[in-house]
């Protein structure tokens, strides 16, 4: 999180819009918090510049609940189609297999997940195509979708906001906010009303998008205090200059680090393929598992905190989410130079 809207929530933290309550004591149904509510999506509108035909929802849970909701809504023909580019977009198949068959279009296993296939096979009675925008484990990163005859559903969970994208390229997408925009607990959904208007009818109450559009996700008490801090930050990503500055930024801080990978003469190597590299996770690897235990370890001394791969992958791990400052980059940039004088 930023630590402008960290300082700005932690100041009316217990008088919010001078009620003299806290957001997390307020009703979801008072004045106050419909404002908040509103305003929140109108800031949403404005900055991913979604069009008017699209719904715009807060849903608890997380990506992974999405990977179930999407299928169940959506997965309404014999076949559904994913691109496999790591390990969140096979579980979001798996997910889908509960409403029938579900297929790879396309996979970047072959070569560890280190690049985004480019080339996709399509079957017929496909009900859609999921991508998944950014693999965090892997560190790769759509730099343009393509597009398909068929609807298509993106996670955009660890990179939403990061870059401006054009959301009517898409039918349905959604983001758990933990990455860019708020505390875990809420998901973004932006669903396009004609393809809403397809989903699978017999379904749970909970389970279906239709009963957050037709309640202005107010069918049940959100997640009043997430959706807060998602406000928070879009309000600071727009002071910061709107979603193009933001993706400026993102641009530099990871080149910062990118730089000192491909200087490095082999000590530090980067798991991703350039032309797919990602500007939100640098994963990389030095010479041996030991190696890369002492640099985790005496990164942490110097400060750095997060710095190891995934636990299904190993290596290192850079994570420069909208929120990490330029100076932070630079200070493991510099860090990454010294502890490679120190080790060659």
């Amino acid at each position: 999180m930023p630590l402008e809207v960290l300082e700005e929530a932690q100041a009316e933290f217990t008088d919010y819009a001078g009620t003299g309550m806290s957001i997390i004591e307020m009703s979801h149904r008072s004045p106050e918090y419909s404002k908040l509510h509103q305003e929140t999506k109108e800031l949403l509108r404005e900055l991913m510049e979604i069009p008017e035909d699209y719904e715009i929802l807060f849903i608890q849970g997380g990506g992974s609940t999405q990977f179930l909701m999407a299928a169940a809504n959506f997965h309404t023909k014999a076949k559904a189609a994913y691109v496999n580019t790591g390990v969140w977009a096979k579980k979001a198949m798996a997910e889908a297999k509960f409403y029938g068959e579900a297929y790879e279009a396309a996979s970047s296993a072959d070569k560890n997940h280190s690049y985004i296939p480019q080339s996709y096979k399509l079957e017929p009675d496909t009900s859609y195509v999921h991508l998944t925008s950014n693999n965090t484990i892997y560190g790769t990163e759509w730099q343009s979708f393509p597009k398909f005859d068929v609807p298509v559903i993106c996670d955009m969970s660890s990179d939403i906001l990061s870059r401006k994208i054009n959301v009517a390229d898409f039918d349905l997408i959604y983001a758990g906010a933990q990455k860019n925009l708020a505390p875990a607990g809420v998901v973004l959904a932006i669903v396009k009303k004609s393809f809403l208007a397809t989903a699978r009818e017999n379904l749970p109450t909970m389970l279906k998008y239709k009963t957050f559009a037709d309640n202005d996700s107010l069918y049940n008490t959100p997640p009043v205090f997430c959706i807060y801090m998602v406000n928070k930050t879009l309000h600071w990503i727009k002071a910061m200059g709107g979603v193009d500055a933001i993706a400026k930024r993102n641009e530099a801080k990871a080149k910062v680090i990118y730089d000192v990978i491909d200087n490095s003469n082999g000590f530090y190597k980067g798991h991703a393929e350039k032309e797919y590299r990602s500007k939100m996770n640098i994963t990389f690897n030095l010479a041996n598992a030991e190696m890369e235990k002492d640099f985790v370890a005496k990164g942490k001394a110097a400060g750095f905190v997060g710095i190891g791969g995934h636990r299904l992958v190993g290596g290192c791990r850079a994570s420069t989410y909208n929120a990490v400052p330029m100076e932070a980059c630079e200070a493991l940039a510099e860090f990454m130079k010294q502890y490679m004088k120190d080790n060659q």
